[in-house]
């Protein structure tokens, strides 16, 4: 078996395809329809599209990329969306679409469309929240498509710990195949048999964790669930002191069966 540090010699370009899609759920107990207003505001500002773009950047930064390009938007009522096109090696600028602004945003480009090659990296927020439960959510979607050596996975850490996330699905798939100087197809390049290889200890050890893998087509799934919800952390408004210990245990519940629900994609 070839030693996971011995170097892949390849005939032309390693065009298989690593796409990491990483979808966070953040919940609050918001009673209130102010209180759900402000969470959803809080939320907006804390997680605009600036802040998002920032983000973004640094997976580029920890992946080993270039950035090509950035198109970013804030919606309203809520929410954000910001595309990176990225690159693995660092495009000369004479080659350089002028359609791409290499990160460096100016008001006259507040509206480039992003264009995409080979490589990019996307993100898209939903604060949601409903009139008829005390709760309120907050889910962002980030997808890191990367060709060539550069691999997604490197960024996993950061990006758990850049969310306060009660609930964490990580999707991972290697597609294509590339070929070896003797013609022989590689369908991937590095091992791997689950995605909590590549999460820290201290990660892990926060949240309770399921796999589900088809292996003979190398995708990878990874549910992740936080162990230790202390309520002062999910109250928006409010504040544990001093509240009776029956609506402690009732706004438990409710954020128990909350983040069950989200957990295994079923309504209890």
């Amino acid at each position: 078996m070839r030693n996971e540090n011995d170097k892949l010699r390849l005939y032309g370009f390693n065009n298989l395809t690593k796409v990491l899609s990483f979808n966070i759920y953040d919940i609050c107990y918001a009673k209130s329809k102010e209180d759900k207003e402000k969470y959803i505001e809080y939320i907006d500002e804390q997680y605009n599209s600036d802040r998002l773009t920032e983000i973004l950047k640094k997976v580029t930064e920890i992946i080993g990329a270039n950035v090509l390009n950035i198109a970013k938007q804030d919606y309203d009522p809520q929410g954000a969306s910001v595309t990176l096109l990225i690159s693995e090696e660092e495009v000369p600028l004479y080659l350089l679409d002028k359609s791409c602004n290499q990160g460096i945003l100016t008001p006259v480009r507040e509206n480039i469309v992003a264009h995409l090659d080979k490589s990019h990296v996307t993100v898209h927020t939903y604060p949601e929240s409903h009139p008829q439960n005390d709760l309120a959510t907050f889910r962002v979607d980030i997808d890191v498509a990367t060709c060539g050596q550069i691999s997604p996975l490197k960024a996993l850490n950061y990006l758990i710990e850049s969310f306060d996330s009660d609930v964490i699905t990580i999707d991972y798939r290697v597609r294509g195949f590339t070929r070896d100087i003797n013609g022989k197809k590689h369908f991937i390049d590095h091992r791997i048999n689950s995605i909590q290889n590549f999460i820290n200890k201290e990660n892990i050890e926060r949240y309770n964790c399921i796999d589900m893998n088809i292996y003979q087509s190398n995708i990878f799934h990874t549910k992740m669930r936080i162990n230790n919800m202390d309520l002062d952390n999910y109250l928006f408004g409010l504040s544990e002191e001093n509240m009776p210990e029956n609506d402690k245990k009732r706004i438990r519940a409710k954020l128990e069966e909350e983040t069950n629900e989200i957990f295994y994609g079923i309504n209890i």
